[in-house]
């Protein structure tokens, strides 16, 4: 089924829609982008209406989905739920698909580091500076978090 989705971007700033915009064109299958240059009461903006169809997220490719819990330890997997949860809620916040944050074997190979660091971070295949950058910290504390929470819990 065809879907629409208008998108303006100011000219100069805003970033987040820039990203937005440029998720929406990697995850979906694109069949016309109208631009147009539109003045607005706050500024020049781009007007973008982006037609499209498929999702085409990893999951919708065909590729066979793993069992984290059974690839992964216990410590590792309950690591991985943790960092799952915070790429839903940031998914969210920033209002992208959860697979343009970190995907599902990402967040499983950084489980495994059971004292993660942006250096290691940066060894995991697909995490490169840009990630790194924008939400090493934050998985750090989401990480952080999660330990703090199975230190408290009773065995």
């Amino acid at each position: 089924m065809m879907q629409i989705k208008v998108i303006s971007i100011p000219v100069f700033g805003d970033e987040a829609l820039n990203e937005e915009l440029n998720v929406l064109l990697r995850s979906k299958k694109i069949l016309q982008v109208e631009r147009h240059l539109v003045q607005l009461p706050a500024g020049a903006a781009w007007a973008f209406c982006v037609e499209y169809i498929e999702d085409l997220s990893p999951e919708s490719k065909g590729k066979e989905k793993q069992d984290y819990r059974q690839i992964l330890d216990a410590d590792s997997f309950r690591r991985y739920l943790a960092l799952r949860e915070w790429r839903r809620v940031t998914a969210e916040k920033e209002n992208v698909p959860v697979f343009a944050l970190f995907t599902n074997d990402e967040l499983a190979e950084l489980a495994k580091f059971s004292s993660l660091t942006l250096v290691e971070m940066k060894s995991v295949k697909g995490i490169g500076d840009k990630k790194i950058e924008k939400y090493g910290m934050k998985v750090l504390e989401a990480l952080k978090q999660q330990n703090e929470k199975g230190e408290q819990s009773p065995v």
